[in-house]
């Protein structure tokens, strides 16, 4: 394993989140995370962003709003 820098961890970060660079990337960007703590506070803040957007996309609007936003585009459609 070789420490593959702020450059490159930080470029490929959001891919290696979600598990999507080949496993030797994966274990130079982890040994990099390990050994810089500006990388790790970057790497924090894209997970808990990352969390935050899923949680919200697991959300649904409440039925009786689903129903208006329905009859307003209809209505609109109607009126083109």
């Amino acid at each position: 394993m070789t420490d593959c820098g702020c450059d490159q961890a930080k470029r490929d970060l959001e891919e290696y989140l979600r598990n999507e660079v080949c496993s030797t990337n994966a274990s130079d960007i982890r040994e990099h995370l390990e050994h810089c703590t500006s990388c790790q506070e970057e790497a924090l803040l894209a997970r808990t962003l990352t969390d935050a957007v899923q949680r919200a996309c697991k959300e649904t609007a409440p039925e009786d709003l689903k129903l208006q936003v329905l009859a307003k585009l209809r209505a609109v459609q109607a009126a083109h």
